[in-house]
């Protein structure tokens, strides 16, 4: 059976007559295309699937269609040469940032739109620069406290002018759980990954097939699994296999030739992706407020990731 990184192999060489860096920046555009549609199609499938069930679905899938990948680069061997304490971070890794992260985020997708769940998201280097200070002993230089002041002035412009309904808040909390969770993860990720003995395969396959084992029995033991229908079954092993196993696997292969600056610009674009998505597909308005709020966050947070790395 071909792997995954062999299909990614023939589309890269697929793209004629470019170069292998104009290759990778095209690619990576359509993987954070792909990411973005998954907002579209989780708030298609919510209205049969129920959250947890559904995101438990996703990654446990997308696990196993890994796994084979992760036998392959030598990856089992590798995680049972792990200590107690490297393997524990990965399975807290798997905790916060699918089980707890992806929960969140589905769950929130019932009661807010697309963008504002995204633009919840584009917070995390914000929150994990504060968390890094106590945890890391890392400082942020005063243009980064700018930039995050100018951020926080985004989000106010998109809320404008606070007219927030029940539901509104209860997805406002719940994103703000998983706001923090991601942050926690992507610190947990840093350790994970900090000497180089895990390859990325080995620790997104541990830590989202435990994630994802949680979701999933969570999620049946809370919310039930109803009969699906072909179309939620389809918008499942889609988000499983295209938008998480091969998304992830052609990202990392477009890493081998793209700047870690120029991977933070391609992906700060998944925002305005999203809230072009919702506007099309879901029906979701957009203000001249939200517009302008959205494209302040956007571009505050490129530049703090920016000034981060620099």
């Amino acid at each position: 059976m071909t792997s995954w990184q062999d299909t990614a192999r023939k589309i890269r060489g697929s793209i004629p007559f470019v170069s292998k860096h104009t290759r990778a920046v095209l690619e990576a555009l359509f993987v954070t295309l792909l990411w973005s549609s998954s907002y579209v199609l989780i708030k298609i499938g919510l209205e049969e699937i129920p959250a947890l069930t559904f995101a438990g679905l996703r990654y446990g899938i997308a696990a196993v269609v890994l796994f084979p990948l992760f036998l392959h680069n030598g990856g089992y061997q590798s995680v049972r040469r792990l200590n107690r304490r490297d393997f524990g971070v990965l399975l807290i890794l798997g905790l916060f940032m699918y089980a707890v992260t992806q929960g969140a985020q589905f769950v929130a997708l019932q009661y807010l739109k697309a963008a504002t769940v995204s633009l919840f998201l584009t917070f995390t280097p914000v929150i994990v620069a504060i968390f890094s200070i106590p945890l890391l002993g890392e400082r942020a230089s005063r243009r980064q406290w700018a930039w995050m002041g100018i951020l926080f002035i985004g989000v106010v412009i998109y809320f404008y002018p606070f007219d927030f309904g029940t539901f509104v808040l209860i997805g406002l909390g719940i994103m703000a759980v998983g706001l923090l969770s991601n942050s926690l993860a992507s610190i947990l990720g840093r350790d994970a990954n900090r000497d180089g003995t895990l390859s990325a395969v080995a620790v997104t396959t541990v830590s989202m097939g435990f994630g994802s084992a949680i979701l999933l029995g969570t999620g049946v033991a809370v919310q039930g699994l109803p009969p699906l229908s072909l179309q939620s079954w389809f918008i499942v092993l889609w988000l499983a296999v295209i938008n998480t196993a091969f998304a992830f696997t052609l990202w990392n292969r477009t890493l081998q030739t793209l700047s870690a600056t120029e991977s933070s610009v391609i992906n700060n674009t998944m925002l305005a992706q999203v809230a072009i998505l919702g506007w099309v597909f879901l029906d979701e308005t957009l203000s001249l407020t939200d517009i302008i709020g959205l494209t302040v966050v956007m571009i505050a947070a490129l530049l703090f990731q920016l000034a981060r790395k620099g």
